[in-house]
């Protein structure tokens, strides 16, 4: 079995044949799929998918970086209350992205402080976007650090220093996508300091495919690519990562492992 731990199948890039990736997803062993939130437009059709999917799908919910804007407060509020009323199992996709745009860096930092204060109160995991901005996330996660944080750094890419540092701040595993099957992608040589029991699966889907379907749409089933990599660099079997890094997710996650 496969953990797919950070999916976008709500988007609309899968609206025309969802139903056929899910398949596909379940006919290469992925068999968990965790729907991290965007924003307050993507809510209707991540719950959608909830509902079509309820053998496989879990959810989070919270407010992207990309997506904060100058009038922040009111979508931060509407978050909270959607986090209160619904079960999801982490707050995310929440962090902070300065590769594009930073304009609304002082206010992304704000919303991100916000969003893991309010998922230690709620006793969740975070799941972080980090973009350029590994220093303003690890300093909130320093300053929040008494509150028992644990979470995911999705995607991650960051160095050996950058590795110790987060795995200083508190419960916290890393993220492993396609860009790791990429010739020149540096995190093949970090995988071997990774703990263990603190690796994980995602696709990012439809974001970031691995070799050989680099550049076109992701989606989970290709997940199966990126276990096998993961294994040949970590010389072990690629059905020992998928079971580990399972049942890492269904930890981390808080979800029965069958």
């Amino acid at each position: 079995m496969i953990f797919d731990t950070h999916t976008h199948i709500y988007l609309p890039e899968f609206d025309a044949d969802r139903a056929d990736v899910v398949q596909r997803a379940r006919e290469n062993g992925v068999t968990r799929l965790m729907l991290p939130n965007v924003d307050l437009d993507t809510v209707d059709a991540l719950h959608q998918t909830l509902r079509e999917y309820p053998d496989m799908c879990i959810a989070a919910m919270g407010l992207h970086p990309t997506s904060v804007t100058g009038h922040y407060a009111d979508d931060l509020e509407r978050i909270a209350a959607l986090l209160e009323e619904g079960s999801y199992h982490a707050v995310g996709e929440i962090g902070i992205d300065l590769y594009w745009d930073r304009t609304f860096e002082n206010e992304q930092i704000i919303v991100f402080e916000e969003q893991v204060r309010l998922a230690a109160r709620l006793s969740r995991p975070i799941i972080i976007h980090c973009r350029e901005a590994f220093e303003p996330i690890a300093a909130v996660l320093r300053r929040l650090s008494h509150l028992g944080l644990r979470g995911v750094f999705h995607s991650f890419s960051g160095d050996a220093e950058c590795l110790s540092t987060a795995l200083s701040l508190g419960d916290f595993y890393f993220g492993i996508n396609g860009t790791v099957t990429f010739k020149k992608n540096r995190l093949r040589e970090l995988l071997p300091s990774i703990p263990a029991d603190r690796l994980l699966l995602e696709t990012d889907a439809p974001y970031l495919a691995p070799v050989p379907y680099r550049g076109k749409r992701n989606e989970p089933s290709f997940l199966k690519q990126t276990a096998a990599f993961v294994a040949a660099e970590l010389h072990r079997d690629t059905a020992e990562i998928e079971a580990q890094t399972y049942e890492n997710a269904c930890r981390l996650f808080g979800i029965d492992r069958s």
